[in-house]
């Protein structure tokens, strides 16, 4: 079984997919026509999705049997049978793209994921998405992202205070920003300021921020903000991550590094699903 949110994403996805009816599969299968299939791993990455895949084809037919011979988080590779289903053929048929849509993705989510936490073993660092997710798809995004071993950011706006530039700008000051989000927010919640040069950053520090954001710094200037921030506060290092030397990162001594191409620039997992009618 799948939970609300859930089964209202599979039947939005499933009604843009199949429409008014798959007219293919009603053409050409006879209604009582059975099969069977295995899902194949067409190359080397971190699995995710495979329960949300299950939800798909339950959703469509709840007579289907779906028979998971892997779990999100393993890391298949190439050849792999990931799972096996077996039913009315047509339903398998109706399933199959938005079922394989939703599981590539996110697989394909914690495959980078996977890699740039391989990349800076050895540092006491944590990597971390953002909110620049798939709309609609963000709960199973950030799921992809920790099935990778990647921590999760804020989930959504009312998470946390997170001042940037554009907020700045809009209140005045970085100390007008944390003064007034100080003023009107509980005490449980924590305030990152954005800082993209050294005055910023010693501003955010003399107003209390609990986080530093270091936007598109150098690792020189990284690793001196490091320095100045010392204890006072968590450091996080962003801004084009993806296309950075996470190790070279890592080093500066930040305490997450946050990726937005994880979830918004992803490529998905080569998987495909071939049966034969029985």
């Amino acid at each position: 079984m799948f939970d609300l949110k859930l089964q209202k994403l599979i039947e939005t996805a499933l009604d843009e997919d199949v429409g008014t009816g798959d007219i293919t599969t009603l053409s050409t299968i006879p209604a009582d026509r059975e099969a069977t299939g295995r899902f194949i791993a067409k190359q080397d990455g971190v699995l995710c999705g495979i329960d949300v895949c299950r939800a798909v084809f339950d959703f469509v037919d709840p007579t289907v049997k779906f028979n998971a011979l892997m779990k999100d988080g393993d890391r298949a590779e190439k050849g792999d049978v990931i799972a096996e289903v077996s039913g009315n053929a047509r339903s398998l048929l109706t399933a199959e793209r938005t079922g394989l849509n939703l599981m590539q993705r996110m697989s394909g989510i914690a495959t980078a994921t996977a890699k740039a936490v391989d990349s800076v073993k050895g540092y006491d660092v944590k990597i971390c998405d953002t909110r620049k997710t798939t709309p609609g798809l963000r709960t199973l995004e950030k799921y992809a992202v920790k099935c990778g071993g990647g921590s999760n950011h804020r989930f959504n706006l009312a998470d946390g205070v997170l001042i940037k530039d554009n907020h700045i700008a809009a209140a005045g000051s970085i100390t007008a920003a944390v003064s007034a989000a100080r003023n009107n927010i509980p005490h449980t919640l924590k305030i990152e300021v954005e800082v993209e040069n050294f005055d910023e950053l010693r501003e955010a520090l003399e107003c209390g921020a609990d986080i530093i954001m270091l936007d598109n710094m150098s690792i020189s200037d990284m690793t001196e903000a490091v320095r100045l921030v010392g204890s006072r506060a968590i450091t996080e290092a962003s801004g084009n991550m993806g296309e950075r030397n996470l190790a070279e990162v890592a080093a500066t001594g930040v305490d997450l590094i946050s990726i937005g191409a994880l979830t918004h620039s992803v490529t998905g997992m080569d998987i495909s699903l071939k049966f034969k009618l029985s």
